[in-house]
């Protein structure tokens, strides 16, 4: 009879998000938290009775005890699904008091996969988990699978990156990346990598339910995965989990171009930008009025955003000086424009300084611009 289940992993409740404002920093925390619940309704939806945590459900090793409270009832209060949890490298068993706590209010519904030792999930399903013992573990935890006793179906679940494969604290890789075949496994469900990836047929990394950056430029979500038999291939859907989106707008420009049009086509619907954090990257090369004209198009919409970011120093400007009287004719704003163009066109300057004054002397057009207007 086929097994079904969910594979997740690095939810990292509890991560603080200190580089961004108070307003989203909230919604960023309450949206790792509301995972939980999306995972379960995932798993509801397809008559999925298992949802495995690949490791890091926490953040930190001493998460606040309101953060951990408030997990553990969320985990709770969807009793018709099975929760297992594997220690990963920020919430390993060094943090003893955590699993400690853990242990000490979970739910029946709730399994911690605190030691490297046979599970059974379900009958006919053996769970074989490799909890992290420390931050760095230094060696392959899933060695132990290949000599593990099982019958039926062999799942694995580790935390940590396969040979030659950088983790996301950039740590060289330990995990054999034939380890399901070594340890006749039929899935090896792992996390570490933000992002969803499958290493062979048998071996994926789920990704986080809900994305913590900008690195990978897809909704966050699980892997819905169901095995026929022993020795089967697994079938491997992913569904998705996350309730914002983190999204990279590429724009390169040219100067002959409508900036702030190519702006309004490539954002997404009004409707969806609320649940957006969108980072802008101008490219190119755009005359000095046109350049001031997409700025202020990118600051009209800014606001429709969960968090808006415009980085615009690799975009040129391409003043001339009849541009500099649109700014003003005499006097010190013109000395100061003036300046900034020489010293934009200087090519005896670091890049970044004449980006640096680029970036300034569109600046100081589009100021000029208002306080004309």
């Amino acid at each position: 009879m086929t097994f079904r289940f969910l594979h997740s992993s690095d939810l990292h409740l509890g991560k603080p998000f200190g580089g961004f404002p108070e307003t989203i920093r909230n919604r960023l925390r309450e949206a790792r938290h509301g995972a939980i619940a999306r995972l379960a309704q995932a798993a509801r939806g397809q008559g999925v009775r298992t949802i495995l945590l690949a490791g890091d459900t926490f953040d930190a090793e001493t998460p606040a005890p309101d953060t951990l409270r408030h997990a553990l009832r969320a985990m709770a209060a969807e009793a018709d699904v099975t929760w297992v949890l594997l220690p990963g490298n920020h919430d390993s068993l060094a943090a003893t008091e955590l699993w400690r706590r853990a242990a000490a209010d979970a739910a029946p519904n709730l399994c911690l996969a605190l030691e490297a030792r046979p599970m059974t999930l379900a009958p006919g399903v053996t769970l074989l988990p490799a909890p992290c013992a420390r931050r760095r573990s230094g060696r392959d935890l899933t060695e132990w699978m290949e000599d593990a006793p099982s019958d039926g179906l062999r799942i694995g679940l580790a935390h940590g990156a396969v040979t030659s494969f950088d983790g996301e604290d950039g740590g060289p890789g330990l995990i054999a990346p034939d380890r399901a075949a070594r340890a006749r496994l039929d899935y090896l469900a792992l996390g570490d990598w933000h992002g969803t990836l499958a290493i062979d047929a048998r071996t994926h990394y789920s990704g986080t339910p809900e994305p913590d950056s900008f690195k990978h430029d897809a909704p966050g979500g699980a892997l819905l995965v169901a095995i026929a038999a022993p020795g089967a291939p697994p079938a491997v859907e992913r569904v998705r989990i996350g309730a914002l989106r983190w999204q990279v707008a590429d724009l390169a420009l040219l100067p002959a171009e409508d900036g702030a049009a190519r702006l309004g086509a490539i954002l997404p619907p009004v409707t969806d930008r609320r649940d957006c954090l969108l980072r802008l990257v101008l490219r190119g090369r755009l005359p000095l009025p046109a350049r001031a004209a997409l700025l202020a198009a990118a600051a009209e919409v800014a606001p429709d955003f969960g968090w808006f970011d415009c980085a615009d120093a690799a975009l040129e400007t391409e003043a001339r000086p009849d541009d500099l009287d649109l700014i003003d004719r005499a006097g010190a704003l013109r000395t100061a424009a003036e300046a900034l163009l020489a010293e934009a066109r200087d090519d005896t300057l670091p890049a970044d300084l004449r980006e640096a004054a680029s970036a300034a002397l569109s600046r100081l057009y589009a100021f000029a611009q208002e306080v004309q207007g």
